[in-house]
């Protein structure tokens, strides 16, 4: 394990950079306070960047950062500027994609009952992990229209499942299970209607569950998962699922632990260079207002660690957010009345401390 870090920093657009910066200063803080060092360099890559040169990811990009880096933190991409967002499409999707990061997590921990939107739900019934598929489905933008802008026009959309893709993220999910202890892997599919993809998805999660004779697999329905997870959040433990479903299933369970503010995600290739980003939006009519949670992007950065292997310190940067939660230093959308400053400096105090 290296005792120091060399880590990108992408902060985006919008909120995105006023987020970032307060993760960034509680990375210094662990970092500090543990006798290690985590180098933090800038790139601007984003909306402001795009206008004014035309270029969304430079060439050799990706190259310098496989390199020349640890890990990559990133921020909230989006800007009314630039209608079809094509910057952040090019910057996040280019770099799910070429990256091959196929892994998204996203652990959903609730910090305190005032947070969650459900009745009688603490923090001990909330407490899974979602693994989403991160590199095929429908978002590989497969398809096309025919006699578009005219009544007959026909419109396609291609969902694209593999073997290889549906097995390692499946298998994923059973390793995280077995090595934490975690008794059941749930997995969620429409086999019933996308008999073809889902098929594979099911054939392929039976197989992979034969190897794990200690974990029970579990199948729901996407849309039943989505009910019980309102229901009964507390029956879950590791969630597998398709990209599309992930991505709508990751938000629902967001809700649960306090909204989009409080999630945090990472972007992954086991052994490889990773990507890390708190999942809201940059938000514009909110940027430079100070208003924005902050905790998503703090708690990403400690997922970050968690994943180089900073262990100790990754567990100190979520203890000092609780601790913040807990004293009611939050923002307005969960309940507070702090700027995103001040919460950052909160939880950077309490790393101190």
């Amino acid at each position: 394990m290296a005792d120091a870090l060399r880590i990108a920093v992408v902060p985006g657009d919008g909120i995105g950079r006023e987020v970032i910066a307060q993760a960034e200063a509680a990375l210094a803080a662990v970092a500090a306070t543990s006798g290690r060092q985590v180098f933090l360099t800038g790139f601007d890559w984003g909306a402001d960047r795009y206008l004014a040169t035309g270029v969304t990811l430079p060439d050799g990009a990706l190259s310098m950062l496989q390199q020349d880096f640890d890990a990559i933190l990133l921020g909230a991409m989006g800007d009314p500027r630039v209608p079809d967002n094509r910057h952040a499409a090019d910057i996040l999707l280019g770099m799910r994609f070429q990256l091959d990061l196929y892994v998204n997590y996203r652990p959903v921990r609730l910090f305190h009952e005032r947070l969650c939107p459900l009745k009688g739900v603490g923090p001990a019934d909330v407490d899974l992990a979602v693994f989403r598929e991160n590199t095929e489905g429908l978002y590989v933008m497969m398809g096309g229209n025919f006699k578009k802008d005219t009544p007959d026009e026909v419109a396609t959309e291609i969902d694209l499942n593999t073997r290889k893709g549906v097995e390692r993220i499946v298998r994923h999910a059973f390793a995280y299970a077995a090595a934490r202890g975690r008794t059941e892997v749930v997995m969620a599919d429409k086999s019933n209607v996308l008999i073809h993809a889902h098929d594979l998805w099911q054939r392929t999660f039976k197989a992979v569950a034969a190897e794990y004779p200690g974990v029970r697999a579990r199948h729901l329905y996407v849309d039943n998962l989505a009910l019980q997870l309102v229901r009964d959040p507390g029956q879950f433990q590791v969630i597998v699922t398709s990209n599309m479903f992930g991505d709508i299933v990751t938000d629902l369970a967001a809700g649960l632990q306090g909204g989009l503010g409080m999630a945090a995600s990472g972007n992954i290739h086991p052994g490889k260079l990773s990507l890390f980003e708190p999942v809201h939006g940059s938000s514009p009519p909110l940027a430079g207002k100070d208003v924005a949670n902050p905790m998503g992007a703090i708690l990403t950065a400690a997922l970050m660690l968690e994943h180089l292997g900073w262990t100790e310190e990754a567990q100190r940067i979520e203890d000092a957010v609780r601790a913040a939660v807990d004293a009611g230093t939050t923002t307005a959308d969960i309940g507070g009345t702090h700027g995103t400053r001040a919460v950052g400096q909160a939880v950077v105090g309490h790393l101190r401390a």
